[in-house]
């Protein structure tokens, strides 16, 4: 069945943008580098066996002191990097419980929220996890995630101009900021902004797969393969290339299904 073009361009910009939003949402952390997905500086984990490993120490950490805000965000984010999203989101609520005033924990609590589709609890608890008068840029990047998780680009989108303002240039901003006007039909305009990201210094891998992605839903397959695996070792390289392949082989199937209602978002992705 052939979409009619405005409908099949809503169709492309789904769930594989959708996917990598909510990474982008549940990836980020306040008590570490700014690095998506860091536990803090060099010791950071990189490979499943080291994420198990941390897993291990610091739910024994956990178990003896529970009530510890930094030794829960630590802990839930080696379950979420080990796929117990859901054992994540139980040891973060009883911690905060326990300091219900702990921004950084709160910041964990609610992208550990948007990771189970939980988002509209999650959007209440990242509003606590900072103020009006002190605003954090992290927060406000994955309160825009789930936004465009909830399909309220334009609120998003107006989320991350203020996330840009406190951190100008910001990759991991701009990347969701490009995948948000992509999920909003605006796929050129998606991927002007993610050229922009990628452009920036300590751009990570995934934003370079997100300007991927965009110009493969745009057709552009070969230059997209080309620039996921720019400068990239060769086994860097071929995650992306499969990445990519993966991301557009769901897109192809559901165009081919002809459905008429888009999948909806896997926040735990």
């Amino acid at each position: 069945m052939r979409l009619p073009q405005p409908r099949a361009a809503r169709f492309l910009a789904s769930a594989a943008l959708a996917a990598a939003l909510a990474l982008s949402a549940a990836g980020c952390t306040t008590t570490g580098s700014d690095t998506t997905g860091s536990i803090g500086g060099a010791s950071t984990p990189r490979s499943d066996t080291e994420w198990r490993r941390s897993a291990d120490i610091w739910g024994e950490r956990y178990r003896a002191n529970p009530a510890d805000p930094e030794t829960a965000v630590r802990y839930a984010e080696a379950l979420r990097a080990t796929a117990q999203r859901a054992q994540a989101v139980a040891v973060l609520e009883q911690a905060t419980i326990e300091n219900p005033q702990d921004r950084a924990l709160l910041g964990a609590y609610g992208r550990a929220l948007a990771d189970v589709g939980r988002y509209d609890q999650a959007l209440d608890v990242l509003g606590r996890a900072h103020t009006p008068d002190q605003p954090d840029w992290r927060i406000l990047n994955a309160q825009g995630a789930v936004l465009d998780q909830l399909g309220r680009h334009q609120e998003a989108q107006r989320i991350y101009a203020s996330a840009l303002k406190i951190q100008p240039n910001e990759p991991s901003v701009l990347s969701n900021l490009g995948l948000s006007y992509a999920l909003s039909t605006d796929l050129k305009r998606g991927e002007s902004t993610l050229r922009h990201a990628v452009a920036q210094p300590g751009a990570a891998p995934k934003v370079r797969q997100n300007l991927g992605l965009v110009i493969g839903l745009q057709g552009r397959f070969a230059e997209a393969e080309a620039i996921v695996r720019a400068d990239l070792p060769a086994d860097e390289a071929e995650a992306n290339v499969a990445y990519l392949k993966q991301m557009l082989a769901q897109q192809s199937e559901w165009k081919k299904r002809g459905h008429s209602r888009l999948p909806k978002p896997d926040a735990g992705t």
